[in-house]
């Protein structure tokens, strides 16, 4: 009997990773063997994103492309899952006839209820009440000997434009050994690199008591150095290398959690703090609980306690209500902090966020345009930081083959995230993926280094990655490459 055959896509943010890579170990669980061609696929899953109109266009048209396969592959199945289900599963149910299972944000588990056959074809739970625990199946699709570890689900703010509550539910927060049980399990398959995810990482545990978070049974109070204490454990279990932090909220950070991302040696000092804008007027209307003043204190102080830092954060443009003015304060704001990495997005106006009733609407080709400037500020700065690594050393994490580049390594320096931030080209010498290796940078471009690999560099850490349910290959051996698009 032929072994059946599974194609994932998965679209959207790391978190979204997670939970495909869920259910990729799903699937292996259940006997199925992951192929990278959907015509060659029996069941195809979409893991889909719903967080702005662009995200869900893209979800929408990629589930029409891997329908097709219905008729002209050998797919039987196709399942749609995410956050567009659990936002709109009645449209999907009743829009997309080419659906045979509907699964939404929480409901990764419900996959092998439809690969053993006879499941309803709605499986969206309501509310998403799921967190991915260290026990769960998992299949990890990373380049090199790196993964994502979520340490909390869904969000408690009320940031005036965002919807994530609304399609991953109330915080959820893991308690700190099961967390620390998975970093073990990834680090005993070969991991070196722990990138930590949620969706408000700064507010780890504040779902819990001190004691439900450190041993799993109910207590009274919360410990506010919580994420600081979890941080450190995770970074202290043998074999981790680098960890690193996503998704800080620019409320006060601890003074605790500051001096470890500045001296804790595998506790890399990169923070990804999404800051959203600079004038007080306009944080005002996002809802974000603090001013341009106070953002400004915050870049400062963490420069001057964290050496060396990487600051990763991200823009909002268009939103209602966002005048010429404050959007050059903002562009006066990124020019001032020269961060080392900025993402811009574009307003999408959600009709269950609070943002869609004010006045002010900004008209797209304004936003458009404000985009376009603002990227063409940080373009400058991340050339000119670029330029000051010429010649430098630099230890880098080796992914694998470029696909740019046939006879080219491809990997990251510690200040850049795995498919987020640019990477490292790598030259002259015998490294492999998974490993970490000295290499001096010889050109620059605006966000990529190309470097030669150290005349006398031996590998730091890595090697052949372990063979495990947590390792980066399916069951017959061959290596996971997990279809995602951004």
């Amino acid at each position: 009997m032929k072994t059946p055959t599974i194609h994932f896509v998965s679209l959207g943010c790391p978190k979204n990773r997670v939970d495909s890579e869920v259910m990729l170990g799903v699937a292996q669980r259940a006997g199925y063997t992951h192929t990278e061609d959907p015509d060659a696929a029996s069941v195809i899953v979409v893991n889909t994103c719903g967080f702005i109109d662009a995200a869900k266009q893209e979800s929408i048209d990629t589930i029409l492309e891997m329908a097709r396969f219905k008729q002209s592959g050998r797919c039987e199945r196709l399942v749609v899952a995410g956050c567009l289900s659990q936002r709109h599963p009645d449209e999907i149910a009743d829009g997309l006839p080419e659906v045979d299972h509907v699964l939404g944000s929480s409901d990764m588990l419900k996959l092998e209820r439809v690969l053993k056959g006879g499941a309803d074809r709605m499986l969206v739970g309501q509310p998403a009440d799921w967190v991915v625990q260290a026990g769960d199946p998992r299949v990890i699709s990373t380049r090199g000997a790196s993964a994502y570890v979520k340490l909390a689900e869904g969000c408690n703010r009320k940031c005036s434009f965002c919807v994530i509550p609304d399609l991953r539910g109330k915080q959820r927060s893991r308690t700190a050994d099961d967390v620390v049980r998975e970093v073990e399990q990834l680090a005993a398959a070969g991991v070196l690199e722990v990138n930590l995810v949620s969706q408000d990482t700064v507010s780890y545990g504040r779902d819990l008591s001190t004691q439900k978070i450190e041993t799993g049974v109910t207590g009274k109070r919360f410990d506010a150095s919580a994420l600081r204490k979890l941080v450190e454990r995770v970074a202290d279990v043998p074999g981790i290398r680098w960890v690193r932090l996503f998704y800080l909220y620019p409320e006060k950070l601890g003074d605790d959690l500051l001096d470890l991302l500045g001296s804790h040696p595998r506790v890399l000092p990169y923070v990804d703090m999404p800051l959203q804008h600079a004038a007080d007027g306009m944080l005002r209307r996002m809802r974000r609980g603090h001013g341009g003043a106070r953002l400004r204190e915050l870049v400062e102080r963490m420069r001057k306690q964290v050496p060396n830092l990487t600051f990763r954060t991200a823009f909002i443009v268009g939103h209602p209500g966002e005048t010429q003015e404050e959007f050059d304060e903002l562009c006066e704001f990124v020019s001032w902090a020269e961060f080392d990495r900025v993402g811009v997005f574009r307003y999408s106006d959600e009709s269950t966020s609070h943002s869609y009733h004010l006045e002010g609407k900004v008209p797209p080709r304004v936003s458009y345009d404000r985009a376009r400037r603002l990227m063409a500020i940080q373009r400058k700065i991340s050339r000119k930081k670029n330029r000051a690594l010429l010649g430098k050393e630099l230890e880098v994490l080796v992914e694998g083959p470029s696909e740019e580049h046939e006879l080219v390594m491809v990997g990251r320096h510690r200040g850049q995230a795995p498919e987020i931030d640019g990477s490292v080209f790598i030259s002259g010498g015998e490294v492999a993926p998974g490993e970490i290796h000295r290499a001096r940078v010889t050109q620059v471009t605006d966000y990529d280094l190309l470097a030669e690999v150290a005349e006398d560099s031996a590998p730091l850490a890595g090697g052949e990655v372990q063979r495990s349910a947590l390792s980066h290959r399916s069951s017959d051996g061959r290596r996971i490459s997990l279809r995602t698009v951004g």
